[in-house]
């Protein structure tokens, strides 16, 4: 049963010759086929790249040729992450034509550490967004209750490793996208520290919030892909410019007597089974031998507020580029450039977008800059502050990663409401933190939550050692979606 392998397990399994790359490739490939019908996760399938490449690695290890970090597992990659010579639709219409002319630095690395890149996944239009609801293609589904949100915007990337159809896959994570949603279908989601991934080939929401990182459904595997993604980038200003760390040779060390933050002021209003699951998420680190503190993030509470100045700020600038003359569809009403710019913007963006760019061109017009923008980048200041006073006496800070289980696709109408899902992700992204979600348990509805952990910047290594170990103290074995814990036909 390769569905229930890890990444590490399937890449050592190639090592070994317990299987070649082309049967491992064709077994998920033949997976997707079977039951993506009722997920909905991915957009695009590379059947023919990917075998192509799992030829080649077979070559490879016959020959006795060094193989990369990633040989055999089959990767996903968001479908704003761009794949030379294949579709980057960013989930929009407006860009359904779109071949991508490069790779981004991420697809690069995987390439080279011998990843099969086996096709494109589904978000909601430009990663704006919290169910997958707002893609312009389909909705994704969840895969522990079909009538379920998987989350977003990266939900067909989790909805498809939290399905086991692919072992490992990539995400973008600009206030909760990679995270929020890996809670809501029980895989492990990581948002790296700001500029630890190169942005390079991600196609731009908030420039200043936006992160690569991946979905796995154990932390080794995370910590296994962010060896082969954390290297600096000559192409992005922002990119960290330091080594790989190899964060896989720390995992098992002992965290006991480490220190653990609790910004108990700010989960006030946590409630019900999400407030017992996470008592309960405390409780077994408190018996693994950590302690905890209260701390104090009186800013979280403005978390959103300025997170969705902010961030529409910076999406109204970064899409104006998308105007139906350089790339993307072009309107075939317009007569004059401004229609051709205009009836492009209509017929190409979708609801959410125009709701977020207007309010993103109205908190940067003249007479409300002050007000409301420059307003925001100092409270952000503050909020920066504060979390760096708070790791003065603790080691991490937990949360829950949402304030609610995965609700009914349809479930959320009022757009306030679905904003207040990015609670506590968001802040993670407007302090540049490295942030993880491990699986942490179930509701009484048997659907999925999680546990975040948040680390100072650059600690990336210790994150991913105190998540590994909770999850080893919690012992989630065999955490799979009953309807997909099975065997299809090959």
């Amino acid at each position: 049963m390769m569905y229930r392998k890890s990444a590490a397990a399937l890449h050592l399994a190639f090592l070994n010759g317990e299987h070649t790359a082309s049967e491992i490739t064709s077994y998920f490939l033949n997976r997707i086929q079977t039951l993506d019908s009722d997920l909905q996760s991915f957009l695009n399938v590379f059947s023919d790249r990917a075998m192509a490449k799992a030829a080649e690695l077979d070559v490879k290890r016959a020959s006795g040729l060094p193989l990369g970090k990633l040989a055999g597992i089959p990767i996903a990659i968001k479908d704003n992450i761009q794949v030379k010579g294949e579709v980057t639709t960013c989930g929009s219409k407006f860009l359904s034509n779109y071949v991508a002319p490069y790779d981004a630095t991420a697809t690069r690395l995987i390439e080279e550490a011998d990843g099969i890149i086996i096709g494109k996944t589904n978000m909601d239009e430009f990663a704006m967004g919290s169910s997958t609801e707002n893609s312009a293609y389909q909705k994704t589904r969840n895969p522990w209750n079909l009538s379920c949100t998987p989350g977003g915007s990266s939900g067909g990337s989790a909805a498809a490793t939290g399905g086991r159809l692919i072992p490992l896959a990539l995400g973008s994570d600009t206030g909760g996208s990679i995270r929020q949603p890996a809670s809501f279908t029980g895989t492990v989601g990581y948002k790296p520290t700001y500029g630890r991934v190169s942005r390079y080939g991600l196609v731009a929401f908030g420039s200043s919030l936006d992160q690569i990182g991946p979905f796995a459904n154990s932390v080794k595997d995370v910590a296994l892909m962010m060896e082969v993604l954390g290297r600096p980038c000559e192409f992005d200003a922002t990119n960290v410019k330091e080594t790989a760390e190899n964060y896989l040779d720390h995992l098992e060390t002992s965290i006991q007597g480490k220190t653990l933050g609790i910004p108990w002021g700010v989960l006030k209003d946590l409630s019900g089974s999400s407030l017992r699951a996470f008592e309960k998420s405390v409780a077994l680190l408190e018996k693994s031998g950590l302690k905890t503190v209260e701390v104090k993030l009186d800013k979280l509470k403005y978390g959103i507020p300025i997170y969705y100045v902010l961030s529409t700020a910076e999406a109204s600038t970064n899409l104006a580029r998308f105007d139906g003359i350089r790339y993307g569809k072009r309107s075939e009403k317009g007569k004059t450039l401004d229609e051709i710019y205009d009836f492009s913007r209509e017929e190409g963006f979708g609801p959410e977008v125009k709701q977020r760019i207007l309010l993103g061109t109205f908190v940067l017009s003249s007479g409300y800059q002050d007000a409301y923008y420059k307003k925001a980048q100092k409270i952000r200041t503050l909020m920066i502050e504060e979390y760096k006073k708070a790791f003065e006496t603790c080691d991490l800070i937990i949360t829950p990663t949402t304030p609610s289980s995965p609700f009914e696709i349809g479930g959320i109408q009022d757009p306030l409401e679905m904003y207040l899902q990015d609670l506590y992700t968001v802040s993670a992204n407007l302090a540049g933190l490295p942030a993880i979600t491990v699986p942490a348990g179930q509701d009484e509805n048997a659907l999925p939550f999680g546990l975040q952990f948040l680390g100072p910047q650059m600690a990336d290594g210790k994150v991913l050692h105190f998540a590994y170990q909770f999850e080893k103290a919690l012992g989630l074995s065999g955490f799979i979606p009953p309807l997909f814990d099975r065997e299809v036909k090959q």
